[in-house]
Formats: structure tokens, sequence, C-alpha cells
């Protein structure tokens, strides 16, 4: 068991029971909504780190693979409970604010802590330009709806709702073709440092203990999104809060939590590329993956979900990849750079904490 709990988060698996025993009492669903969230951290530590131990099983081709698909898996199943629940303004809320995590808050992060230990740190600028292109083209997928919303609503709801669900192939079939450019043709391009348990300090897990604890890990994750996405309302209610805000910021923090800590963890050991890939890999899942999987998955709910973002919403994911893109164009990250990047998060999560509902 030592060999699983090998992170100071994983005290917080006390929650697990806390919560279920809250939501069994019936008591305030703020603290049900507390404690699941604390629950969610450590979970989503463990399945990224079950994820990596795999991933030196199956070799790096299958691997990588792995972690496109369960890079963000504790977002994806936050926000399907969210989905089943009819909770569409959290949902997309929350894709905005893993988005924004991703690429502002945990990049920037990563380059802070990196940038405090070494002078300058370079990464893959092939890779970066890849990334900040596909991250243009997961806007173009958000503004495209919204532009069409404003200045053609007459159209219908039938009609939009067509148009995300098209839109949502697209953006899917982009992220597939993505994996094969990086994998399969042109995976030269991305030759960098190799990343593995070891990077974070652990022994590797053998095969099977990978497998159960990556099961029971997502079966423990879906119980305490249930319970968080069951409290999501009332604790808005109680706090004052509107759900964009709960769904960009404190959803989002949740979900991304783990993934914080890896990224600046490999920045301090002088590896950018892993820590940039991490951080922008994952935004790329959320926006090409993550988004079209929860359109298809809305109309085996019955409630189909559109991809009409507020414009706040648009204008911040389109500012941040800009941000992005030019920090990233020279192959290159300091100290500074990682705190602008900071910087815009924060003047975001304070427009979010006081936009209307």
């Amino acid at each position: 068991m030592k060999k699983i709990f090998t992170s100071w988060l994983d005290v917080l698996l006390v929650c697990i029971p806390l919560a279920l025993a809250l939501e069994w009492l019936q008591v305030d669903p703020l603290y049900v909504f507390m404690a699941s969230a604390l629950a969610i951290v450590p979970l989503a530590g463990m399945l990224g780190r079950a994820t990596e131990h795999l991933t030196s099983h199956v070799g790096a081709g299958v691997g990588s693979l792995l972690n496109a698909s369960l890079g963000n898996a504790a977002e994806l199943i936050i926000a399907l409970a969210a989905l089943r629940e009819g909770l569409h303004d959290v949902v997309k809320a929350s894709l905005t604010g893993s988005i924004l995590g991703n690429i502002l808050l945990v990049l920037g992060a990563s380059m802070v802590a990196g940038g405090l230990k070494f002078e300058r740190q370079k990464f893959n600028q092939t890779a970066a330009g890849m990334g900040s292109s596909l991250l243009l083209l997961a806007a173009v997928g958000l503004i495209i709806p919204a532009l069409f919303h404003f200045t053609a609503a007459d159209r219908g709801v039938t009609i939009e709702r067509e148009l995300s669900l098209e839109i949502a192939v697209v953006l899917f079939v982009m992220y597939g073709l993505s994996l094969l450019f990086s994998l399969r043709t042109h995976r030269h391009l991305y030759a960098g440092e190799s990343h593995d348990a070891e990077d974070l300090g652990e022994q590797p897990w053998s095969y099977r203990m990978s497998v159960a604890v990556l099961t029971v890990v997502t079966a423990l994750i879906a119980v305490m999104s249930e319970l968080l996405v069951g409290a999501i309302e009332p604790t808005a209610h109680k706090l004052g809060l509107t759900q964009v805000f709960v769904g960009v910021i404190l959803v989002a923090l949740v979900g991304n939590a783990a993934e914080h800590s890896t990224a600046v963890l490999v920045a301090m050991k002088n590896k950018m590329d892993l820590a940039y890939g991490i951080a922008v890999g994952s935004s790329l899942q959320i926006a090409l993956l993550v988004a079209p999987v929860l359109v298809f998955a809305s109309y085996l709910f019955g409630t189909p979900l559109d991809l009409i973002f507020t414009p706040f919403e648009v204008a911040a994911v389109t500012i941040s990849v800009f941000v992005v893109g030019f920090v990233a164009i020279d192959g290159e990250s300091n100290w500074m750079e990682g705190a602008m990047l900071v910087g815009v998060y924060a003047m975001l999560a304070i427009a979010f904490y006081f936009l209307p509902a």
C-alpha cells in the first residue's frame, strides 16, 4: 500500500467516507460539496499516476494514447454527472475553466517554479507551435457557434444544436488527426524527454496493480462527482456565486489539481517539454476530445448540449490562446513569463466572480 499512497494530497482521501456520511445524514449541501471536491483532488492524482505507471508496461505509443484518453477522465466524469442533471451552464463553464486553468495557471505556475531554479528553460518549439495552432482551432470552434447565435438566432434552437453537433464532429476528427500526426507520421518532431513514474520519484507499479488502481479510482471519482454535482446549485446559491463562476473556477480547479502538481514537479526538474505538454495537451484534450464527447453523450441523455458559450467565456479563451502563443513562440521560458500567465488567469477569475448570472 505504501507504493500507492505517495503524495501528500492522499491524506484528503479521508474525505471520501466523510462525503458519503454527510450525504447520508442530509446535512447542508455546502459541506457535501466541500468534502466531495476535496476527495476528488487526490483521486484525480491517483488516476494520473496509475496511467503513468501503466504507460511503462504498454510502450510509448499506446502509453501516449492512454494519457490522451485518460488524462482528463476526472473532468469528463464530473461533466457527465452535471450533464445528466441538466446543468448545461455548469458543464460549459467547467470546459472553459479547464482550458483556462491549464494553459494559464498550470503552465504559468510551472514556468515560475522551474524559472526560480533555472534562469532559462527550453522546450520543443515545433510541438509548442503545433499546440498553439490547435488551441487556436479550438477557440474558433467556440467562436463560430456564439457568432451564429448572435447573428442568426432566428433560425431556431434546433439549427443551433445541429451546428454544434457538426462542429463537435470536426473538432473530434481534428483531435484524431493530431494524434496521428504526433504519434505516427511526424513523431520524430516530438522527440523529447521521456516521462514515467520515476520522474515523480516513484517506483514503478506492476501492470495488475496499475489496472486495479485505475478501475477503483475511476469508480470512486464517479461516486464523488455525483455528490459534487448534486450540491452545486444550493452551494452556489448559499455562497452568492453564479453557476458560471463555480464551473469555471471551482469545479475546474478540482478536476485539474493533480495535473497542477505534476507539471510543476517536472518543471522543477528542468523538464519543461513535459510541463508544457501536460498543460497544453490537457487543454487540447478538453477542447477537442472532452467537449465533443459531451455533445455526443448529451443526445443519449435526451438533452442536447450546444457549444454556445457566453461572449465573456469566448473572449477569455481567445485572449488566453493568443497570450500563450506569444509566450511559447521562442521555445524558451523564464519565471517572469510564468508570472504573466498566472496574472492573466487571476484577472479573468476576478472578472468571472463579478460577472452577473
